[in-house]
């Protein structure tokens, strides 16, 4: 990359600025005074009045349609990875959140650390829904009892539920406990035979199919929180 792109870039000025930095001697390569023609390697150590100079990283977002039997870790422990399922320009995207090798559907990959914030923390009530299936029809009053709170282990959890068969429910939850919805489920004596999320705040799984990816665009943080 030749220098004053770089210079740009790490500094969000002009090119022409740029030049005049580097023309006034105040850019150097490797501890010597770069030149307009010079370019830069990926080893090369560039400061600006003795400033290291480093490019911006580009944030990254993917959305992953997580199969069954896939865990959420660079490290499968005799398992496969969710990112034996991705190209090597993601394998350094971070999950945001996670799902247990059994559940499936969308997972969010990324490098954008103020989005990680929002969709991780609980102050910002990030919704998220999962379509579930049970392993016997789901009472009504049991529904009640979810939207009011079941006890697990040492907090209470709740629920929203639509059904929509005997065996089959819709669950919007913003809390991410792990195993959450297994858990709260199992407590009133239901196990969770399948268990799909479909949407994450913002983003959806769509026509995203099990094993497929997608780049996805992010509006600026202020747009998000408003």
């Amino acid at each position: 990359m030749r220098i004053n792109r770089y210079v740009a870039l790490a500094k969000g000025i002009g090119r022409r600025q740029a030049d005049k930095l580097i023309a006034d001697g105040l850019v150097k390569i490797n501890d010597s005074a770069a030149g307009l023609s010079h370019q830069v390697e990926d080893t090369d150590k560039v400061t600006l009045n003795g400033e290291l100079l480093n490019l911006p990283v580009r944030k990254t977002t993917v959305i992953l349609n997580k199969p069954t039997g896939y865990v959420v870790s660079r490290k499968g422990q005799g398992s496969e990875t969710i990112y034996t399922l991705l190209p090597k320009e993601y394998k350094n995207l971070n999950p945001i959140g996670r799902l247990d090798k059994d559940s499936s559907g969308l997972l969010i990959l990324s490098n954008d650390g103020q989005l990680v914030f929002e969709l991780s923390h609980p102050s910002f009530k990030k919704k998220k829904i999962y379509e579930v299936i049970l392993d016997k029809p789901l009472k009504e009053s049991d529904i009640q009892k979810l939207g009011i709170g079941v006890k697990v282990e040492n907090y209470i959890s709740k629920l929203s539920v639509q059904k929509l068969s005997e065996n089959k429910i819709i669950v919007s939850m913003s809390e991410g406990r792990n195993r959450q919805i297994r858990r709260t489920l199992l407590a009133l004596g239901y196990l969770v035979t399948g268990l799909n999320r479909t949407n994450f705040g913002e983003f959806s799984l769509g026509n995203l199919k099990p094993g497929e990816y997608q780049e996805v665009s992010i509006a600026p943080s202020s747009d998000r929180i408003n």
